[in-house]
């Protein structure tokens, strides 16, 4: 008589739990691209604090300064070209703002090939010790729950710079 092979319990929650975290990942990243959505070159180009930073520029760092930099370099170890300083905040006139929505797009499908295959558990296959010294990521876990946060953020932002550019709100919950 054959046996029955059992699933092993801690790897189905393993599969849960990395499904619950790329759900989430998922949902502020469709945020980001569907605040945006509609909106012209021209706002997208202007500067929407003093600071100067973009709606353009900041989803340009998004897909450098995060999808590539915390899935690509840092948990898969891959030598990709990273950008220093503010430069990922910088986008050229002459670059189509479609093109940098397409590079957030790839980046986003990358890391989640990466997340797909990794070990939640498993640590970075590279650190970058120049920039963050000793305050090392201990887990893709940890990684992601790190993107999902600045994500967040990042989409709130765009939300307060739709808002004050057109009126336009993702989603306000009232009374």
């Amino acid at each position: 008589m054959a046996e029955t092979a059992v699933p092993d319990e801690s790897a189905t929650l393993l599969a849960e739990e990395t499904r619950a975290l790329l759900a989430s990942l998922t949902g502020q990243r469709r945020h980001v691209l569907g605040i945006l959505e509609g909106l012209p070159d021209e706002a997208l180009r202007r500067p929407a604090l003093p600071s100067g930073w973009t709606c353009l520029g900041l989803v340009q760092h998004l897909a450098l300064d995060v999808e590539r930099f915390w899935f690509r370099a840092v948990i898969a170890g891959e030598q990709v070209e990273l950008k220093s300083g503010d430069a990922a905040w910088q986008v050229a006139d002459d670059v189509p703002a479609e093109a940098v929505f397409d590079l957030y797009r790839d980046e986003i499908d990358r890391a989640d090939e990466i997340i797909r295959a990794g070990d939640l558990d498993a640590g970075p296959a590279w650190w970058p010790e120049d920039m963050f010294g000793g305050q090392r990521a201990q887990s893709l876990r940890e990684t992601i729950l790190h993107v999902i946060t600045e994500t967040a953020c990042h989409a709130g932002h765009l939300d307060a710079a739709r808002e004050l550019t057109d009126g336009r709100t993702w989603l306000v919950l009232t009374d």
